[in-house]
């Protein structure tokens, strides 16, 4: 089997987990909760949770108290883009080739759809307490999700991101943007599968370099995208880039070298998955498929 069709059937499965954590849509908010599920079931690679549960597997986790925590990153994750979206923000009508959430429920109820996953995300991840009741490695990795979900992980990247519109950006403060804006949930993913999959302190740490070089290297490879892409593959306009006035790694480094530096991340972040004495051969196919993509 190809791994374009590991990818698909891994996909599958994940689908099949983290739906199970979706809202009926009912009562005076349903609204909200239509809109809440309309960009959750937009598809997409579930890239986040994927690597949380490869990563729990790699370490020989069994348990479903990955689940909560594969549903709750997905859902900050589509919270994320649905702010990104927002006129305030990006401005943009399509998403993984659909009209984006606020121009089908209005900005209003974009944001509080936004808000809503986002505190719908906690309430998810706490559930792993039922699954587990005794495990502290449950509370660590709410802390980990917590942490790289604000200020200090993928907020605090987008607040630079936002600032820096219009303005001339240096390689410190990009690297620091997309450390935090994509690199932080990633990192956030494979940590918690690794916290919970009992992985000693020195795995973690390789797992988060690892994760930090995936994180990176993913967000180069958008920025390449969003020059020479195809939006009928992408599901979204390419250019954005340049229409908000962004720079970007391709900006700084061109995308001849942009396309050198991703291959080089890539294979450090592969280098240091094989330094670990675990093995997952579908992980590691995962990162090479996923930092070399065409949407």
């Amino acid at each position: 089997m190809g791994i374009k069709e590991e990818v698909k059937m891994h996909t599958e499965e994940v689908e099949g987990i983290i739906i199970k954590y979706l809202p009926p849509e009912e009562g005076f908010q349903k609204t909200v909760i239509e809109a809440m599920n309309y960009s959750f079931l937009a598809g997409g690679k579930r890239l986040r949770p994927m690597l949380m549960l490869e990563t729990y597997r790699l370490f020989g986790g069994e348990s479903t108290v990955i689940e909560p925590f594969m549903a709750a990153i997905e859902m900050i994750h589509t919270y994320s883009l649905i702010h990104d979206d927002l006129p305030a923000m990006d401005d943009d009508e399509y998403r993984r080739g659909r009209k984006t959430t606020h121009i089908v429920y209005g900005e209003a109820m974009g944001i509080l759809a936004g808000d809503g996953l986002l505190n719908l995300a906690f309430e998810t991840a706490l559930r792993a307490f039922e699954t587990e009741p005794g495990n502290p490695k449950v509370a660590r990795a709410l802390s980990i999700l917590a942490h790289n979900a604000g200020i200090y992980g993928m907020l605090g990247g987008q607040v630079a991101d936002v600032e820096s519109e219009g303005m001339p950006v240096g390689q410190e403060k990009l690297d620091f943007i997309y450390e935090l804006k994509t690199g932080a949930l990633i990192e956030s993913a494979m940590l918690i599968g690794a916290v919970l999959g009992g992985a000693a302190e020195a795995e973690q740490e390789v797992i988060s370099r690892v994760a930090k070089d995936v994180g990176l290297a993913f967000q180069i490879r958008d920025d390449i995208l969003d020059v020479a892409g195809d939006q009928a593959v992408l599901g979204k306009p390419i250019g954005s880039d340049e229409k908000n006035e962004k720079t970007t790694y391709v900006t700084l480094r061109g995308l001849e070298q942009s396309a050198k530096d991703v291959e080089a991340i890539s294979n450090r972040a592969i280098g240091l998955m094989q330094s670990l004495p675990e093995e997952n051969p579908f992980l590691n196919g995962l990162l090479h498929y996923l930092i070399g993509r065409t949407k």
